[in-house]
């Protein structure tokens, strides 16, 4: 059994690659609207930036982190 790749029923190389750019995007748009718009004040400062720069920075992470260990089937 340790002869199996263990990461078979992950994420495929492409699909970290589509991960990767759609975290670079979000984050990419979530600034042009900062810039635009300006930073916001009060619980929106959280919900913009706190939880929109976690989810794509973490998915951003998380993809490259796997690319480079190649730890995708």
């Amino acid at each position: 059994m340790s002869d199996q790749n263990p990461y078979r029923f992950g994420p495929t190389r492409g699909e970290l690659w589509f991960w990767l750019w759609a975290s670079a995007g979000g984050l990419a748009l979530m600034g042009v609207a900062l810039f635009l718009r300006g930073l916001p004040s009060g619980p929106a400062l959280a919900e913009v930036i706190g939880l929109a720069g976690a989810v794509f920075g973490y998915l951003g992470g998380r993809s490259i982190k796997r690319l480079i260990r190649r730890e995708h089937p």
